[in-house]
């Protein structure tokens, strides 16, 4: 039993608490020191820790995309889901792709439909290709295909679960947009709802692929040729606008990317210019200036017109004040509004707020613009009756609901159409062309207020010319010019 320590009393003190330990030799020891110690050593370590992690923030340290090149699959901003009225936009209808929602009990009915297709790709990719030889190409190069994920959504999955993931999804994907392209849904058993369902969900930023595991699946089918051309049909046929455009990049990201890349085009704000740009900078007259008008019945009442633009980005807004009767034309792209435009264009909204991609927000500005321009259901009537917008979703309120609710505290470029900004504000200053305009849209807009237009100009007329006449008498030359009365002589 000897130099056993019994703990008779803790005695705290405002500093720190001291332990009075007593031997049974009767020898007392204090570890208030020892304590202190202890918490001194703990406090430095964990600002070192904060130290270092300051260190790495920020600078060199900074993660990139060297290897891959492209922005990482992620979940979407908080910023977007903290909204009730869109965040239904960025979850899977039917079917889940990738990891992120990977394994959730109500895409479960959706996981034996990818097998199916994951087999007829397999079945069709050539003599000699069997699930087992293409998986192992998968397998393969999974340490560089897990670098187009975000770490946080990948990190639960080791290497073949990964992979096995990522092969049956990229078959079952490419597949699918075949099928969808030559409307063979009926020969995979697939019904009509989950096919369009499906194919909403395949735009979804949470749900996307590396499109280098696409390419590289693609490599291995002998109908590699007709899958790049499935793709580029399928992009063609969700793109909201029907001109075509430029080539898409060489390294698409996925195939949301594609999208935007098919509706904006390569090139970034291409209504920017390099003066424009510098005045925005530099706190000039750019995209900081105020600006009064507020939706196109605005503009209409302005004698500002709507005109169909002919260019090849959905993007791409233009003003021209060279008209003698206008103030001006505000040219705008074909879009098409159904079920399928919030969610594409949310996604392609989350896609532009990525930390990792480096963009103009082009779509977000799109969107801002385009809502500025809606408040009321006749505002989409104006844009319908110039065939800017074609209105599938049903009422036109529900298309003015649509905008007001997806362009919520989204942040454009202050730079892009800030020109356009400037020049409509420009004809709302000029009062001559705006009064001209303004008569001419209440009295000459249809034949009904032309002809009652003239009908009253001919009736002031009449009467202003009826009242000179009375004022005036006949003129000189229109009096009484008949010969005397004969004088007969009187008879005695």
């Amino acid at each position: 039993m000897a130099g056993r320590e019994y703990v008779i009393s803790v005695e705290e003190l405002p500093s720190r608490k001291v332990k009075v330990v007593r031997t049974e030799a009767g020898q007392t020891n204090s570890r208030g020191n020892d304590a202190d110690q202890e918490t001194q050593k703990s406090k430095d370590g964990t600002t070192k820790q904060r130290l270092e992690q300051l260190e790495k923030a920020g600078g060199d340290n900074v993660p990139n995309q060297a290897e891959t090149n492209v922005p990482k699959i992620q979940k979407v901003t908080f910023l977007l889901r903290e909204h009730k009225n869109v965040a239904k936009y960025f979850e899977p209808r039917v079917v889940s792709l990738g990891p992120i929602h990977h394994g959730k009990s109500k895409y479960q009915k959706a996981e034996e439909y990818k097998l199916r297709l994951a087999k007829a790709f397999v079945k069709e990719s050539g003599e000699g290709k069997t699930a087992e030889s293409l998986y192992a190409e998968i397998e393969k190069k999974i340490k560089q295909l897990r670098e187009y994920f975000d770490e946080k959504v990948t990190k639960v999955y080791d290497d073949k679960d990964l992979a096995w993931m990522l092969f049956v999804d990229g078959c079952a994907v490419l597949q699918f947009i075949q099928c969808a392209v030559e409307t063979k849904f009926a020969d995979m058993k697939i019904k009509n709802d989950q096919a369009v369902f499906g194919q909403q969900d395949l735009f979804l930023l949470e749900n996307q692929l590396p499109y280098q595991l696409l390419k590289d699946l693609m490599k291995l089918s002998e109908k590699k040729e007709i899958l790049k051309k499935s793709i580029n049909s399928f992009i063609d046929m969700h793109a909201t606008t029907q001109t075509a455009n430029c080539k898409d990049k060489q390294k698409p990201a996925h195939l949301l990317d594609r999208l935007r890349t098919r509706l904006i085009g390569n090139r970034e704000s291409p209504h920017i210019t390099a003066e424009q740009g510098n005045k925005s900078r530099s706190g000039g007259q750019g995209g900081q200036a105020l600006h009064s008008f507020r939706n196109v019945q605005e503009l209409r009442a302005a004698g500002i017109q709507l005109k169909l633009s002919t260019t090849g980005s959905l993007t791409d807004v233009f003003f021209s004040d060279k008209s003698i009767v206008y103030p001006g034309y505000l040219s705008l792209h074909q879009i098409t509004v159904d079920d399928s435009t919030g969610p594409k264009l949310l996604n392609l909204v989350a896609y532009e707020m990525c930390p990792d991609f480096d963009n103009e927000f082009g779509v977000t500005s799109y969107i801002c613009f385009l809502d500025s321009l809606i408040d009321h259901p006749d505002d989409v009537k104006e844009l319908r009756k110039a065939q800017v917008l074609h209105n599938l979703l049903g009422s036109d309120k529900e298309v003015a609901k649509l905008f007001n609710d997806i362009a919520t505290d989204l942040v454009p470029n202050p730079e892009t159409y800030a020109d356009v900004k400037q020049q409509i504000q420009k004809c709302y200053d000029n009062k001559w062309k705006t009064w001209i305009a303004q008569a001419i849209h209440d009295h000459f807009s249809s034949p009904w207020t032309f002809v009652g237009f003239l009908a009253a100009f001919l009736a002031l007329a009449l009467t202003a010319l009826q009242t000179w006449y009375s004022i005036r008498g006949p003129p000189s030359d229109t009096r009484d010019r008949s010969p005397p009365a004969t004088r007969i002589p009187k008879r005695y």
